[in-house]
């Protein structure tokens, strides 16, 4: 018998807000967190725009000489983890923490950190590199300093699978605790990717925007789109086992019911044709979760503002769900928030149960001129009502990694 995994509490730092409440509003709202890029001098790139977190104060959580030790997405994540387990109103005491559990993925880890310490190297030599300069960097750190900070000390792990991160965090962590190994498990991801290296590369590989406007940049599934733009933030669940949540009392958001993950063997960074990995991790959740095509009402779509992800993910859904795929609403929250690459998953997750909880669909803002190979309801430009028993938010990633949560409605 697989124990039924509900969510109990969210928290994310994101271009459109610093904690879940307030992200949610401004996207229900079309209200977008792009704008021309402050970190980097945008005349040294070819594109110029970016989703950066505005005003975030890590000292709010964490003493100043302490997060001096931590890269930026790591202070990011633990902000989130924070307000998610404050959300879920859970005590990590000494007689239920063994039972409690850390998955916090990153897809690049600290490259600020590295960026900095190397140019240190270069003009002072080794002696000036930084003693915190690998713990700062690797990717597993945000998941290390919640389980420290939080005194969490189950199942802690990192997953790394590029842009599908936050979302087979959140499926690991589920099936953590579905087979037994954890009660709750504190899950997602985190991204600090604005910095000279990443953002050259991403501009080297011809995957950003080199649209100017920050109003417009963005606009997945629309037939101008031209590139995605870079976010930053995390978003962090705290997943729980059923029994557990409802004998103290918690709130519950949504079930999590399945969980897909394939490999696309094809491509470093171009999806399979067809979309046909997304495709396999959208069927294995849904069958996963006992549901059928039929029961899902809702899709946050990986949506990228990409051309061959918005029309390969289109084909996809076609491919999984045939003549139902035109009756779903799906929608692309990357309009919004830009792309947080690694902790794209975990807030999609968010906003995912949120629209489930709260009847209410997240639009695809900018989505002006349509194209005839991305042809279903997008929920275009205004959010609307809707009643969703059950969704499914898709992750995919350079690599070849798909990845796909579905939710329903907690009964």
């Amino acid at each position: 018998m697989k124990r039924r995994v509900v969510i109990t509490g969210v928290g994310s730092v994101t271009p459109v807000g610093n904690d879940a409440a307030t992200a949610w509003q401004n996207v229900l709202a079309g209200k977008s967190g792009i704008g021309t890029m402050t970190r980097l001098d945008p005349e040294q790139f070819s594109a110029s725009v970016a989703a950066e977190v505005k005003d975030f104060d890590i000292e709010k959580y964490v003493e100043r000489k302490e997060a001096r030790k931590m890269d930026r997405f790591t202070h990011y994540a633990l902000a989130s983890a924070f307000m998610a387990v404050e959300d879920a109103n859970l005590k990590i005491e000494d007689h239920n923490a063994n039972r409690i559990g850390v998955w916090i993925g990153s897809g690049i880890g600290g490259m600020e950190t590295f960026e900095n310490q190397f140019e240190t190297f270069q003009k002072r030599g080794y002696r000036r590199v930084s003693p915190f300069f690998v713990p700062m960097m690797i990717p597993d750190m945000a998941t290390g300093q919640v389980s420290i900070y939080l005194g969490a000390k189950g199942v802690n792990s990192c997953t790394v699978t590029a842009c599908a991160t936050g979302t087979n965090s959140i499926g690991d962590a589920f099936k953590v605790i579905q087979r037994g190994d954890a009660d709750a498990m504190i899950a997602g991801g985190a991204e600090a990717p604005i910095t000279k290296m990443s953002y050259a590369g991403f501009c080297a590989n011809t995957a950003l925007t080199t649209n100017p406007d920050p109003k417009t940049a963005s606009r997945p599934f629309d037939l101008n789109r031209d590139g995605f733009v870079m976010g930053e933030g995390a978003g962090i669940v705290v997943l729980e086992e059923l029994e557990h949540a409802l004998k103290r009392g918690a709130k519950i958001y949504a079930e999590v019911v399945g969980y897909g993950s394939t490999g696309d063997a094809h491509h470093i960074t171009a999806p399979a044709p067809g979309g046909e990995g997304g495709a396999r991790a959208m069927k294995i959740a849904i069958e996963d979760g006992g549901l059928s095509p039929e029961d899902i009402d809702y899709i946050n779509a990986h949506g990228t503002s990409t051309e061959y992800n918005d029309k390969f993910e289109t084909m996809a859904v076609k491919e999984v769900f045939g003549d139902h795929a035109t009756k779903l609403a799906i929608s692309s929250t990357k309009s919004m928030t830009g792309h947080l690459l690694g902790a794209a998953g975990g807030v999609e997750a968010i906003f995912t149960v949120l629209a489930i909880k709260d009847g209410i669909l997240p639009p695809t803002i900018n989505y002006e001129t349509p194209d005839p190979d991305c042809d279903l309801d997008y929920v275009p430009n205004e959010a609307r009502k809707a009643v969703v028993n059950a969704a499914i938010s898709n992750s995919l990633g350079f690599g070849g990694h798909n990845a796909t949560l579905a939710f329903k409605k907690y009964e």
